[in-house]
């Protein structure tokens, strides 16, 4: 008798409940944090009412909902519509450089734009579009790679999304896209000719964004974090007072809903700076478990990665764990004053609804490749019963 693994039609729609539950804890979370900010007052003068953790509340119903959508349509099929799906997100990324744009209270970009009364950052659709758009160009063009005139084509098709939003001034959110092509690349069968020649084009576009694109504001943020304390025009304010409000929270916490005398205000702490008031809402064992939840979430989305049943798949993965693992890696970072500040928010904890329902769409992908596995696996299959 020889046991062996047998390959079965798999049929029926198939969820990762493990990633799910992981994602909307973290949604859940982020409602009570925010609705714990607005309840104590400690935000009014930045205007952050009820309406903010309502919209928290709404845009998690509906990405719950929008993600199992996904989950049940074929990504091969959404890889197709690319050429429907580009040229939309284009025409709103388009749509912040005109009247309809305008720049959010406590950011340096205009990046926003307001259509029939509600907010919306193009940016985040512009994540989905080009995971969908990359992938499907890598999964055709991946045996050819390689060769000089498509690796240009393929550093082309990265660029274009970079350029853009660098052009808003949104850098962080530019820094976020390279990392996901950086991901989906390295994912796929590259030379290792190019992946030794990284460090000195890195080194040159790094030179060149100091040299020619960023501000003097920006730069200072870069230097302080290598001289801290020797801040003249108090740019690492923001990030000191993050690191009270951690520490103010012990090993406990201070709870969901105490007093406005009792939180430390930090700015943007219903976004940017969620992870420094979760710090003191539910102490180092609260963060700890936050920390947990978002690494098993990182790391169920690569892990998933690894069972697609094609390549296509498998960029798709990795497209949406370079964009939670970036976000997940430079937020924090960005809280405990060892990376700048530059406007990246923690997926599913950070106020937002474009953000929220975006990430939700990006998790919908990689459970459709999930959920359309060839095959699966019966480990207890016996030859002996053909």
């Amino acid at each position: 008798m020889k046991s062996a693994f047998k390959k079965l039609p798999s049929g029926k729609h198939s969820i990762d409940y493990g990633l799910m539950i992981a994602v909307n804890i973290c949604a859940i979370i982020s409602t009570l944090l925010i609705y714990s900010i607005v309840r104590s007052g400690i935000s009014e003068s930045e205007g952050i009412g009820n309406s903010y953790w309502i919209t928290q509340l709404v845009s998690m119903v509906i990405g719950v909902i929008l993600s199992i959508i996904i989950s049940y349509i074929d990504y091969r099929k959404l890889a197709k519509m690319w050429f429907i799906i580009v040229p939309a997100s284009l025409l709103l990324m388009g749509l912040t450089f005109t009247s309809l744009a305008y720049q959010r209270e406590g950011a340096d970009d205009q990046a926003w734009i307001r259509i029939l009364g509600f907010s919306l950052q193009p940016s985040e659709i512009m994540k989905i579009a080009f995971i969908i758009s990359f992938s499907y160009h890598l999964s055709r063009d991946e045996e050819d790679m390689n060769k000089p005139v498509h690796m240009l084509m393929l550093l082309i098709h990265g660029a274009i999304p970079i350029g853009i939003v660098g052009i808003q001034g949104d850098y962080g959110t530019a820094i976020v896209f390279a990392a996901i092509f950086s991901f989906m690349l390295f994912s796929a069968d590259i030379s290792w000719k190019y992946i030794i020649s990284l460090p000195v084009i890195a080194g040159g576009v790094v030179w060149t964004m100091w040299q020619f694109v960023l501000d003097d504001f920006h730069k200072e943020r870069i230097t302080i974090l290598f001289h801290p304390g020797t801040d003249p025009e108090n740019i690492e304010y923001q990030q000191d007072l993050g690191i009270k409000a951690l520490q103010s929270g012990g090993v406990f916490g201070k709870g969901l809903f105490v007093g406005e005398n009792e939180y430390i205000y930090i700015p943007e702490m219903h976004n940017d700076f969620i992870f420094a008031h979760a710090g003191q809402v539910f102490g180092f064992v609260g963060n700890l478990g936050i920390l947990i939840v978002l690494a098993y979430m990182c790391l169920k989305i690569f892990a998933d990665s690894r069972i697609t049943r094609d390549r296509l798949g498998r960029f798709i993965c990795m497209g949406a764990f370079g964009t939670m693992f970036t976000h997940c890696l430079m937020n924090i970072g960005m809280v405990l004053k060892v990376a700048p500040v530059i406007g990246v928010p923690l997926p599913f904890l950070s106020a937002g609804g474009t953000a929220m329902v975006s990430m939700y769409a990006i998790i919908g992908l990689v459970l459709s490749t999930y959920s359309h596995r060839a095959v699966t696996y019966n480990v207890f299959y016996d030859e002996d019963d053909d």
